[in-house]
């Protein structure tokens, strides 16, 4: 071959080379990943509607399953780590479990009804017995026997992860919802 065509087939195979990696380099821009979806959400909401959403569900699900409510408490809680935006809405509300249920009835009972209403159930954590992961609308519960309890339950509820105001230099602290959560304040 002559060395005019080899210095032709060389310059081909490079420029070949670098088209295809300044289109991967394109492409991989314009894909979105999980991440940047955590650090910009869209529609970002305010901290008053990051605990309206969560303290809402767990109104309906106190109405809805009559859970005999002991305390409700709401915290804005990292979506990432333990301190950078984007938050959620908490809340960790325990409740007393009727004397004659058994918690390996009761709680899939409670699941039940939730499902009923339109919640749909997740994967159950491994961490408790009984337990049952649910969503609707974007908010998940987790419910729960209290191990160190057997006469409490735990719900968790969780917001979406779209409250972008900066909390970092807030103090850390639960604020009573319990009024709110029963309807009775």
């Amino acid at each position: 071959m002559p060395p005019e065509q080899i210095r032709l087939l060389i310059a081909a195979a490079l420029a070949v080379s670098l088209l295809l990696g300044g289109t991967f380099l394109l492409v991989g821009r314009f894909h979105s990943t999980p991440s940047d979806v955590l650090d910009h959400p869209a529609n970002p909401i305010t901290d008053a509607q990051s605990q309206a959403q969560v303290v809402e569900s767990a109104r309906q699900i106190v109405t809805l399953t009559g859970l005999r409510t002991a305390s409700a408490g709401y915290a804005l809680m990292s979506c990432k780590d333990r301190d950078d935006p984007p938050y959620q809405g908490a809340i960790y509300l325990t409740f007393f479990l009727p004397d004659t249920a058994r918690a390996d009835t009761y709680l899939p009972g409670v699941g039940a009804t939730l499902v009923g209403h339109g919640w749909t159930e997740g994967l159950g954590p491994n961490n408790h017995a009984f337990a049952k992961t649910l969503s609707k609308d974007a908010v998940t519960v987790v419910i729960y026997r209290l191990d160190e309890d057997p006469g409490l339950g735990v719900l968790r509820v969780y917001g979406q992860c779209r409250n972008m105001n900066d909390h970092r230099h807030d103090t850390t602290a639960w604020v009573d919802v319990t009024e709110r959560v029963t309807g009775t304040g």
